[in-house]
């Protein structure tokens, strides 16, 4: 068969748009987007880095293993420890329930899912004073009790949970409304558990998103500040977390320590970010994978079929 020519009309139709711009709008927005992230993220960054150095690398270290600072970095690290898993427990079981299950109220539930998205920080840590301080609706009870919600780890760890537990169930909802549920039934009509379900048929595809989730609900739980602000008290090397500890330094003229904490939030919001992008590359592997040897099996059908 003779090949057919295509006229400039027809290559420029083929073409995308966006490459039928003139030079001179690509190097403009590029231009742009680069001056801005410079402006807003790069240069931010270095220069917390810059004023942590300033007094040279032992003024450094000295502020980073200081009596106060090290209690900060164990109760950040303990809190994220108890808060992430919860909200995995949360996020799983919610985006399950959602998912697989007919239930009256599940869009009152999905809105109130995402009810720490829309209450700012400050807000949610004023209601747990509400509920658990001295004057509070539960004070009482818990004075009675000895028991101590705020101005302690219980109250910071709630108010951690608070502001990070929708991030795994949102992650997981739209992975697991994609996935469908025949897989799970035809297990189930095999014999399968609901356990080795679980494990063996969801998990496995959905074990990208959830990792996604954890690493962004971790990064948030280890830089909370509204809501830890309110409900710790600020009491120095015992409801300080790192942001606080940082906030308190820099309102006492210690910039070089203050900026020292600094770099270890930017630290670890760079690996989250790499961690990111890692899990991000692997999903795009693991789902080209599976593209291809579904195409692979396709053709296998199709050549059966001839």
């Amino acid at each position: 068969m003779a090949s057919i020519a295509l006229g400039p009309a027809a290559e420029s139709r083929e073409t995308p748009a966006h490459l039928n711009e003139p030079a001179w709008v690509r190097v403009l927005l590029i231009g742009l987007a680069v001056l801005f992230l410079t402006l807003i993220l790069l240069v931010p960054l270095a220069a917390v880095f810059a004023e942590a150095f300033k007094k040279g690398a032992a003024v450094y270290l000295q502020s980073l293993t200081s009596k106060d600072a090290l209690a900060a970095i164990r109760l950040t690290l303990a809190v994220a420890a108890i808060a992430v898993p919860l909200n995995v427990l949360f996020g799983v079981s919610a985006a399950w329930a959602v998912t697989k299950f007919r239930f009256r109220g599940k869009q009152l539930f999905l809105t109130l899912t995402d009810l720490p998205f829309a209450v700012s920080p400050v807000i949610a840590g004023l209601v747990f004073i509400l509920l658990f301080g001295s004057r509070g609706w539960l004070g009482p009870f818990l004075a009675e009790h000895d028991l101590k919600i705020v101005f302690a780890l219980p109250g910071i760890v709630l108010s951690t949970l608070f502001v990070t537990f929708p991030f795994v169930a949102r992650e997981l909802i739209p992975l697991m409304e994609a996935q469908g549920k025949d897989e799970e039934e035809a297990a189930v009509s095999l014999g399968a558990g609901g356990w080795r379900v679980f494990f063996r048929v969801t998990l496995p595809g959905i074990k990208w998103g959830l990792l996604y989730g954890i690493i962004l609900c971790n990064a948030r739980a280890m830089g909370e500040f509204g809501a830890v602000s309110v409900v710790s008290g600020h009491i120095r090397g015992r409801t300080n977390t790192l942001p606080l500890h940082v906030e308190i330094l820099y309102n006492e003229y210690q910039f070089a320590a203050a900026f020292a904490a600094a770099s270890l939030l930017v630290l670890l919001a760079l690996v989250t970010l790499a961690v990111k992008s890692f899990v991000e590359w692997r999903h795009r592997r693991h789902a080209d994978a599976l593209a291809a040897r579904e195409r692979q099996g396709a053709l296998r059908e199709e050549a059966a079929w001839r």
